[in-house]
């Protein structure tokens, strides 16, 4: 695989390309560094509004052409938002390579936020959120990351809030967009088979000619208090959330800790948990532990569903699984199987080119750089027993995990 190819504008918005070869398909996205933790309780929602609002016009562009500049040559076009980033990406043949960026482009500053569009989106975001909250599992997790950091904005629902949601108008977007778009948290991610000078000249095109912007740096994450919360909701299922705050993007403990993590809870069906609750006992369908690390925090979860006479048999056993890390050092087979089934993981999940584009973007945007793939493993094979005991041993002390339970009604 090729170096990246990296360019910094003037105004601070950065590329990060990689050439591939064998593909006629380029993945490219723009990369800001603003999300949900970035409100405050009475904006709670309006980043991701405004991500919606993004595709409804701009100053050259009516909704459809947006919609159809992209869809009518067979390219996908979409937008997220989560705690910390809105990104906006684009997946064409490389001929439209240029169209794809006129548009991320033009929807990412350009917005013009008309309001007849303002009042259908919203009518269609009430509807995301009754839906999303029609879902126990996605509700559960909301539900815990309140628990995990109270009124901080990272507690917050990205969707909002109905009562603030009902309230935005043209000029809160336009507000939020100046105080929040700073040209230094940017970066324009792209990968395909085209030759990084095309790829540079194009970037330069659309990219330079927005204004050099700077804004505060954000709101850290706060204290932490361990809870034990208990929601009466009518769902079939018992569920539970049990975690607490972890290492954030630059902890030295950061890879080790997702190592044990995937050990404990990855995707594999050889986890420790799928075999404990499931394997064995057929408690659950499905039981996951995540680690997600943010600038200056993180957060290690368990999430999973039984029935309501098995709850706390199940948290019992995730208690002493968890326990088990901390008790009983890993032996050399145990942690070279380990090793090694999320380098392969790792590997895999790099051969899709879209998943690469967005590694580069969130990896530049956290770090300032993309560390390759042969760096993690190094950091993995030089991960020891020890050292994962230690991390078990400061994670999963009992006294800090807070306890989430959604009991049918």
């Amino acid at each position: 695989m090729k170096e990246l190819h990296r360019v910094v504008l003037p105004n601070g918005i950065r590329l990060v390309y990689q050439q591939v070869d064998h593909t006629q398909i380029v993945h490219c996205g723009v990369f800001l560094d603003v999300g949900s933790r970035d409100e405050s309780e009475a904006t709670q929602g309006l980043t991701h509004f405004w991500e919606h609002m993004a595709f409804k016009g701009t100053r050259k562009r009516k909704a459809f052409q947006i919609i159809n500049s992209i869809d009518s040559v067979g390219g996908e076009l979409n937008a997220y938002t989560d705690k910390e980033k809105v990104v906006f990406f684009a997946s064409v043949r490389d001929q439209y390579f240029e169209r794809s960026v006129d548009v991320l482009a033009d929807i990412t500053f350009n917005s013009v936020f008309p309001e007849p569009e303002i009042e259908k989106e919203r009518g269609v975001i009430l509807q995301e959120m009754a839906m999303y909250l029609d879902n126990p599992d996605d509700s559960l997790q909301d539900e815990f990351e309140s628990v995990i950091y109270g009124k901080h904005p990272m507690g917050m629902n990205i969707l909002g809030r109905q009562e603030t949601v009902s309230t935005f108008r043209r000029a809160d977007f336009k507000e939020f967009f100046k105080q929040r778009m700073d040209t230094k948290k940017i970066v324009f991610s792209c990968v395909g088979n085209l030759a990084p000078s095309e790829v540079e000249e194009t970037f330069r095109k659309y990219f330079s000619v927005m204004s050099s912007r700077r804004t505060a740096k954000r709101k850290s994450a706060g204290k932490y208090k361990p809870q034990h919360k208990e929601l009466i909701r009518p769902v079939k299922q018992a569920k539970c959330a049990i975690g607490r705050p972890a290492y954030p993007v630059h902890h030295n403990n950061r890879i080790p800790f997702y190592l044990l993590v995937n050990m404990l809870g990855g995707p594999g069906m050889n986890s420790r948990l799928n075999m404990a609750l499931r394997e064995r006992h057929g408690y659950v369908y499905s039981i996951d532990a995540h680690y997600i690390s943010y600038t200056d925090t993180g957060m290690f979860a368990v999430f999973f569903g039984t029935k309501p006479n098995k709850l706390e048999r199940c948290i019992t056993l995730v208690q002493q699984e968890l326990d088990k890390f901390k008790s009983k050092p890993l032996n050399g087979r145990q942690l070279k199987a380990a090793k090694e089934q999320l380098k392969g993981q790792m590997a895999m999940a790099e051969e899709n080119n879209q998943n690469m584009m967005m590694l580069l973007g969130r990896s530049t945007l956290d770090l300032d750089r993309v560390p390759s793939l042969q760096e993690v493993f190094e950091i993995i094979n030089e991960t020891d027993s020890a050292t994962l005991r230690r991390i078990a041993e400061e994670m999963f002390d009992a006294d800090d995990l807070s306890f989430l339970k959604m009991i049918p009604t």
